[in-house]
């Protein structure tokens, strides 16, 4: 017991332990249907991987808003890019897309010594411009060719009923968790979070540590859109609207620390579960769309409390 109240994504464990028994009590037959579950997993799964990404720049203790732009421009530019290079050269070049994003973004703020929160912001808006300039407001479809691929079918079929997005995100948090928890990276990741003068004078060059996070993320954040346009191939320019959000909610309620070196990689998935479900349960009681923003925003104040907090009585500095 004492092991798991130490564990980093002990607060989501709890989250998620008292989400179901809420749920299966005053929803038994809505929620625990095969429809339900499915969506839910389905997009939990496609918000985990941002907030995974998400995750590993707050350990550092910054934070990257352009998630979810990168997340649109990305997928426009695999469907956009798809008729020109083929369904394989549009998905590399769409990469390579998040991961320059995450690289220009992170050099502006361990070069220049910028606040993430600005550059970010700046990278946000950026990429939303580009998206509509991009697609000029119109709607793009993969070609039918396309949707028959095999990449298609690889990152955006199923498999007995569940998604493939689900499958991509255990294979990918498996990789995240073995290079956090059992390589030098990882050690270093979290002592630049932890603390940025410490981790420099024993010889970890945080400048570098902080532009991988950022390049992480940004890439997490374009497999996602990627895997999104695998399934539902159609471009539309709120694509990945507001997702940073979401991502740093699940990233936080998972029990990453806005001051950095702390979090984990398991509690950014349970998060991101926690914040998909509720935004489908509300839907499924006939709430109101406001009614989720507000819980997002309360849950997120509530889950720092609680992370300092534990902390806190862990001995940690916060």
């Amino acid at each position: 017991m004492k092991y798991l109240v130490r564990s980093q994504g002990f607060g989501a464990i709890v989250g998620v332990t008292v989400m179901l028994i809420v749920f299966t009590l005053i929803d038994f037959s809505g929620w625990w249907t095969i429809q339900t579950v499915s969506n839910v997993t389905q997009f939990a799964s496609i918000l985990a991987f941002v907030a995974m990404g998400q995750a590993l720049v707050i350990m550092t203790k910054e934070i990257d808003l352009s998630v979810g732009s990168v997340y649109g421009l990305t997928g426009v530019a695999f469907i956009t890019l798809e008729p020109t290079l083929g369904v394989a050269g549009s998905l590399i070049v769409a990469i390579g897309i998040a991961v320059l994003a995450g690289f220009l973004q992170a050099v502006a703020v361990v070069k220049g010594q910028l606040p993430s929160m600005i550059v970010t912001l700046g990278g946000l808006f950026t990429a939303r411009g580009i998206i509509y300039v991009w697609t000029g407001g119109s709607v793009h479809n993969f070609s039918p060719p396309a949707r028959s691929h095999l990449l298609t079918r690889l990152l955006g079929g199923e498999l007995f009923g569940i998604e493939a997005a689900t499958y991509w995100l255990v294979v990918v948090a498996a990789i995240l968790s073995l290079l956090l928890w059992t390589t030098p990276f990882g050690n270093r990741l979290l002592a630049t979070g932890g603390s940025l003068e410490s981790a420099e004078s024993r010889g970890v060059r945080t400048e570098r540590v902080k532009i991988a996070a950022f390049i992480l993320c940004s890439s997490l954040a374009g497999f996602a859109g990627i895997l999104t346009l695998c399934n539902q191939p159609q471009t539309h320019v709120t694509l990945g609207e507001n997702m940073e959000l979401e991502a740093i909610s699940a990233a936080v309620i998972g029990g990453c620390l806005l001051t950095g070196g702390r979090g984990s990689i398991l509690g950014a998935i349970l998060g991101a579960l926690i914040v998909v479900s509720f935004r489908y349960e509300l839907i499924a009681l006939g709430a109101p769309s406001s009614w989720y923003v507000s819980f997002v925003g309360v849950v997120l104040i509530v889950a720092v409390i609680f992370n300092q907090k534990l902390a806190r009585f862990l001995g940690h500095s916060v």
